[in-house]
């Protein structure tokens, strides 16, 4: 007669584990959640949160339009030091206004990053861009509008922006752009101010160009936070690279 011999309670468990349940099927592990970057509400990030490409891995979130299949998208880059998160409180009203949104965390060569997330959109549907960047992000703005890429680019933003980043030379790339572009600033953010109206003095070949000097020291998408500069900058986007 053999004798049964019981399996160890550690072995009992690891095949639970592995899927060997009562009824014999396999179980599936649920799908991880996205990641909320400490900046979107989970079922946000479960829409729309991805990395932006499969070599660098750049944390980046997508909105389309609350219209959807949007045709015109804003690539949202922030400042040096900060995250996509900077962009987050703005995205709604993108998306109300009928653009997509592209907002993407980088710390290495963010013209090339603005480049990968064209080439996302293309992807998507989206038939231009409009590049809007916070300080820093500003000025890698300018330099990827000044060189052809995936998508048409419509217009450019820079919020307090240095002339120079980097390898990037903000002035030598706005004056080859020939897209509407908007300079948006703080009069007592300095050297960013004195740098907006050198920006905007370099832009020779703009068929139109809007420089925004506002009361205040802020930097950056803190600009948008006050007075007229976020409707500001939405009335040019209406009036210079309409998402329709």
């Amino acid at each position: 007669m053999k004798l049964r011999t019981a399996l160890p309670v550690s072995v009992c468990t690891a095949l639970l584990l592995a899927g060997c349940g009562s009824t014999g099927g396999t179980t599936t592990a649920p799908k991880p959640s996205a990641s909320t970057y400490g900046c979107l509400a989970q079922d946000r990030a479960d829409k729309g949160s991805f990395a932006l490409d499969s070599v660098a891995k750049r944390d980046a979130y997508f909105q389309d339009s609350d219209a959807g299949h949007a045709k015109v998208a804003v690539v949202l880059s922030h400042e040096n030091g900060s995250s996509l998160c900077d962009w987050i409180p703005f995205v709604e009203d993108f998306a109300k206004a009928g653009y997509a949104s592209l907002a993407f965390t980088s710390a290495g060569d963010v013209a090339q990053d603005v480049e990968a997330a064209a080439a996302y959109l293309k992807g998507k549907g989206v038939q231009r861009t409009v590049l809007i960047g916070a300080s820093k992000g500003g000025t890698a703005s300018l330099a990827a509008a000044a060189t052809p890429g995936a998508l048409p680019v419509a217009a450019v933003v820079t919020l307090s922006s240095p002339t120079f980043h980097g390898s990037w030379d903000g002035k030598a790339a706005i004056g080859k752009l020939t897209v509407p572009l908007f300079i948006a600033v703080q009069e007592n953010d300095q050297p960013f101010a004195e740098n907006a109206a050198e920006l905007a003095a370099a832009a020779t070949a703009a068929p139109v160009k809007e420089l925004k000097v506002y009361q205040g020291a802020s930097h950056g998408t803190r600009l948008l936070e006050q007075g007229t500069a976020k409707a500001d900058l939405l009335a040019f986007l209406a009036k210079n690279a309409p998402a329709g």
